[in-house]
């Protein structure tokens, strides 16, 4: 997949902007946020850690103490393979230099055996490998799998992957040729060993992806006999919550999505790898189930998951409330993964539409347009004085903050954007499957003889164009154009006529040999429509969404008079649709309602006047751009 995004380099569409944001502000912000130098944000610390582990390697000692959570050096990780794909795009000798500075910097902190952990470097030398639930050591060295694959990929330059692998050694002969049991806490490693596996093609790479995901719940006591045998605990985990973990079960027999949701989905996307590679019937067919379990029964409207605070976990099916929502970035990011991967097993539009969804919605939404403030928890219902403040809301903050102490997500949205490529098309023989819609330039001339030239309107326009340049005379192939479920209507034209098509699993299969010039329309229906929830949501009894294309909608007060809770929509719906005063290139719908009026008791035995009002509403992933206000995505109907 990697290579796809090498082969796609975005021009300056709606996502390329995005792309671009991250090379010129994102990247830089989050660099100078890990070397502690943005006044205001939580302190990172990342960059003094290795510094300080080091010191301790070469001195026995350290000046400073280790600062921040157990797995602060995952930042530093997803920060250096966000900025290796941006290298790709933007070539720039000088954050090359930075990276190269920071890949010396890791070595320094290298064991001789190959371990790197700066927690238990400075902080608990003596407790390596002695609580894998809460540790964190496997899912920071799958983090820095997955940079050194990146990295060594992009830029060439093997430094990082002869560090990476020496530690990966390292693991393997801990787990596997030692044989000591153990399963991370928090998976991501297994999905890592997978790239590592891809990109290296060492056997015992594989193996060692394999291994933790076959050990996983074969022995669901694994992490209460952990504790037993060495109380030592880093912020008191339950060993007896298994599903927390994934651990109740072994992987072929679970059937629905419970626990950590990023956690799940790392996990999830790692086993869809595996059953790739492998073969494995039974894997695939655990993937699937709980594929259609988390989209048919846990997933938001803005393809967030993990609805409750409580362990950023995934709820009871149909448990999906909107002001108290977890909806954590990296949950969504996690699932744009396994999409992703479920589409290499299966090729399905199922797959790249809640991709779709959940990048255009919940991942935008996670960062500030401007890129340099971030989300943690994505609520779908925001109410300033109850956000952040009560009790049972202090996650969902109604703006977003510079930085956090728990910072999983900043960097996580850094290197998703910077490597939107290998997300937007798969290859598979003769047939060129397009998922996402996004300008950019396709270059298959090695192996299809043609490079694809997309030109996309969206996510505000419905039209995009394929336009074909053919070394030779033609270049024959299948070009597979998703038909996204939002599109009532899709029509597709071939150099200005229309076509026929055949359909196969939700893409339109257009088969001949392109000649150079060759164009393809293809027009999607943007047409307003309202989305309803199953009765058993109850959160979203009586209520509606509204979408445009792959655009989920919400209401916001700073546009509305400063207040939503009180409106209402009209069931006999008239709209328009304007670009937006305050967001330029953003289309606002303006639709038919009713404000409640009432008066200020807590209780009444007077219905509520209700007055016609019309009601603007903005794309969700725009929200709190313009201070706290009031933020709602599900609206009544009247």
């Amino acid at each position: 997949m990697t290579d796809l995004m090498k082969k796609f380099q975005l021009t300056d569409g709606f996502l390329g902007h995005y792309q671009k944001l991250a090379k010129d502000v994102v990247i830089p912000y989050q660099e100078r946020v890990l070397h502690d130098q943005v006044e205001g944000a939580e302190k990172s610390h990342a960059i003094e850690n290795f510094r300080a582990a080091a010191q301790m390697l070469r001195e026995g000692k350290v000046d400073e103490e280790f600062y921040g959570m157990v797995f602060q050096d995952s930042d530093i990780y997803k920060w250096l393979e966000a900025a290796a794909y941006s290298l790709h795009h933007y070539p720039d000798p000088e954050l090359e230099a930075h990276c190269d500075e920071i890949v010396e910097m890791l070595g320094s902190a290298q064991h001789p055996d190959g371990y790197i952990n700066t927690y238990f470097t400075v902080k608990e030398p003596d407790k390596r490998w002695v609580n894998l639930q809460e540790g964190h050591e496997l899912y920071c060295a799958g983090h820095l799998i997955e940079a050194a694959v990146a990295y060594a990929d992009i830029t060439g330059k093997k430094r990082i992957l002869d560090i990476t692998l020496k530690f990966v050694d390292h693991i393997y002969d801990y787990f596997v040729t030692q044989g000591i049991a153990g399963v991370p806490g928090h998976p991501e490693i297994e999905l890592a060993l997978m790239r590592l596996y891809h990109f290296a093609e060492r056997q015992e790479d594989l193996e060692l992806a394999v291994h933790f995901i076959d050990e996983r719940g074969l022995d669901s006591d694994y992490f209460v006999k952990e504790r037993q045998k060495n109380p030592w605990t880093v912020w008191g985990a339950d060993a007896q919550d298994k599903a927390y973990t994934q651990v109740h079960l072994p992987v072929r027999e679970q059937t629905e999505a419970v626990g950590h949701a990023v956690r799940a989905a790392y996990l999830y996307t790692g086993m869809a790898d595996a059953a790739l590679v492998t073969g494995d019937e039974s894997l695939k067919q655990a993937c699937q189930t709980l594929w259609h379990n988390i989209t048919e029964r846990k997933m938001y409207v803005t393809g967030a998951i993990g609805s409750v605070y409580e362990g950023e976990a995934f709820s009871s099916s149909w448990h999906l409330p909107n002001d108290t929502a977890y909806a954590e970035g990296c949950a969504s990011i996690a699932l744009i993964f396994f999409a992703r991967q479920m589409l290499e097993l299966e090729l399905n539009s199922k797959y790249a539409d809640v991709m779709e969804r959940a990048l255009y919605n919940t991942v935008l939404a996670d960062m500030q347009l401007d890129g340099t403030r971030f989300f943690y928890v994505n609520p779908l219902e925001s109410v300033p004085g109850i956000s952040g403040v009560a009790k049972s809301h202090l996650h969902a903050l109604p703006v977003r903050p510079k930085w956090f102490a728990c910072a999983c997500c900043p960097p996580n949205v850094a290197r998703l954007l910077s490597s939107l490529g290998k997300y937007a098309w798969s290859v598979k023989d003769t047939t060129v499957y397009s998922h996402l819609f996004i300008d950019g330039k396709l270059d298959l001339r090695a192996s299809h003889g043609a490079k694809i030239i997309v030109d996309s309107e969206q996510p505000y326009g419905g039209k995009v164009s394929y336009r074909f340049e053919a070394d030779n005379k033609s270049a024959p192939m299948t070009l597979a154009v998703r038909m996204p479920e939002w599109s009532a209507h899709t029509e597709i034209a071939l150099n200005g006529s229309q076509i026929e098509y055949r359909t196969e699993n939700g893409y339109a299969l257009i088969e001949r040999s392109f000649a150079d010039g060759d164009e393809i329309i293809v027009s999607l229906d943007l047409s307003i429509r309202r989305i309803y929830t199953n009765d058993k949501v109850s959160a979203n009894s009586g209520r509606t969404a509204f979408a445009r294309g792959a655009l989920i909608y919400c209401a916001e007060g700073v546009d509305n008079n400063g207040a939503v809770l009180d409106l209402f929509v009209d069931r006999n719906l008239s709209y328009t649709e304007t670009e937006h005063e305050q967001l330029p290139g953003v289309i606002k719908l303006t639709v038919t309602g009713y404000r409640s009026v009432g008066g200020d008791s807590l209780y009444s035995y007077e219905r509520p006047l209700l007055e016609r009002q019309m009601i603007d509403l903005v794309p969700y992933y725009t929200w709190s751009n313009r201070g706290a206000t009031q933020m709602r995505v599900w609206l009544p109907e009247a």
